[in-house]
């Protein structure tokens, strides 16, 4: 049980590091091409507009929390001088 946690917890740590470092991967439905090729038609993925590439997921919830908490939080206020 506690190799089991040590392993979820280092497998965790390093998803962490690596969407902080590279919070972009290639796009799984285009393969990172941009392109969308059916039958003898070429269009531009659907999915990631052909930017080629796609938000990760731990990137994507880290953006939700921070534009949740920054919702939330109250802004300084300024004292008027008279």
């Amino acid at each position: 049980m506690l190799l089991a946690t040590a392993a979820l917890i280092l497998w965790l740590i390093g998803y962490v590091a690596l969407f902080l470092v590279q919070p972009f991967a290639r796009c799984r439905r285009c393969a990172g091409t941009g392109e969308r090729v059916r039958g003898r038609s070429v269009r531009t993925c659907p999915r990631c507009c052909g930017d080629r590439y796609r938000l990760r997921l731990g990137r994507r919830l880290h953006n939700a929390w921070r534009r949740t908490y920054e919702a939330g939080t109250r802004q300084p206020t300024r004292r008027r001088t008279p």
